[in-house]
């Protein structure tokens, strides 16, 4: 029913936006498409060049997008997403906190007509048709790729040559898609390899002061850490603070697997205390605009829209650090 009113509502005003003639009242003057756009916080340097490439995007398409910071909470994102679904936007797009308790408030939304986008995260429900699409990275095949490196790479990595290889973990949020993703793909690469072993893993909540915190109680309870895996830079970067501060070299001594590829984590990865960074780019505003467009148009979207990444080692950082964006 709101394709064919939509439609109708085209033809009549002659090309108007489309969005004009949709379920919103907001924007019903001007034709513009009104977001809501509900952000997890600004945990790390990853999450703020998220939140400054949406905000530049929706800006270069006209989209009218209004912001707000969940500072990690769910109960913050959940009342944001009420308040989009109370002024009537055009569309919703949130990075979930975490992966669960969500089905209610999507319900609320789509009740109202009110297509929904994720970006960055997924999340956990029976009901898929509550979201229009997921945008993002395959955070799987993000520790897939971290843990196929160490896999490459364990010899090197065994410090002591006693024939195990001791990896400490830094998760990211308790709950949320990139931390139990990534620890999936890498504890299913590395199984492979019996001399690799997780000794301890705990969450780091994906910031700096986390990862050093965390990294500090590693050092003093684990007598041998041949190697970090970091489910972000910033973990990544806060456990080098912790590395040197107790008297050992970064990158040499306890190699250092992170994921994102920021300008911080590159830098670090450059000047060798980082030994490999998995890319997970947080430029996605083009394609959330892109999306919101030709949903509130009523166009067909992919259920799944996969980000293009890579991966890095220092001599690669050191070549891409000149022209990044993040």
């Amino acid at each position: 029913m709101k394709k064919t009113l939509i439609a109708l509502c085209a033809l009549a005003l002659g090309g108007m936006s489309l969005s004009a003639c949709g379920s919103s009242e907001e924007g019903a003057d001007d034709g513009s498409i009104t977001m809501g756009f509900a952000q997890v916080g600004a945990e790390s340097g990853w999450r703020t060049a998220n939140t400054t490439s949406i905000q530049e995007s929706a800006k270069e398409a006209g989209i009218d997008l209004k912001f707000s910071d969940a500072q990690q909470k769910q109960e913050n994102q959940i009342k944001s997403i009420r308040s989009y679904i109370q002024q009537k936007v055009d569309v919703i797009a949130f990075s979930p906190v975490v992966e669960t308790g969500w089905d209610a408030v999507l319900k609320e939304a789509k009740r109202a007509n009110i297509p929904v986008v994720l970006t960055d995260r997924a999340v956990d429900t029976e009901d898929p048709s509550l979201y229009v699409t997921f945008i993002g990275s395959d955070f799987v095949e993000e520790g897939e790729k971290a843990g196929q490196w160490l896999v490459d790479n364990a010899e090197a990595s065994d410090v002591d040559k006693d024939g195990t290889v001791n990896v400490v973990e830094l998760q990211g949020t308790t709950g949320s898609a990139p931390a139990l993703d990534r620890k999936k793909g890498f504890e299913d690469v590395i199984s492979s390899d019996s001399k690799i072993k997780v000794t301890a893993s705990q969450t780091g909540d994906f910031t700096r002061d986390g990862g050093k915190q965390v990294m500090e109680a590693f050092l003093q309870s684990t007598p041998k850490i041949d190697v970090v895996y970091a489910h972000n830079d910033d973990m990544g970067l806060g456990a080098i603070e912790a590395i040197k501060a107790a008297g050992k070299k970064p990158g040499t001594d306890i190699k250092i697997i992170t994921v994102d590829a920021v300008k911080d984590g590159m830098t670090a990865l450059a000047a060798g205390e980082i030994n490999f960074i998995v890319e997970c780019s947080p430029l996605l505003g083009d394609q959330l605009m892109d999306v919101a467009e030709k949903v509130v148009a009523g166009d067909e979207v992919p259920e799944r829209i996969v980000t293009e990444e890579t991966t890095f080692t220092p001599e690669q950082a050191a070549e891409a650090l000149p022209d990044r964006k993040y």
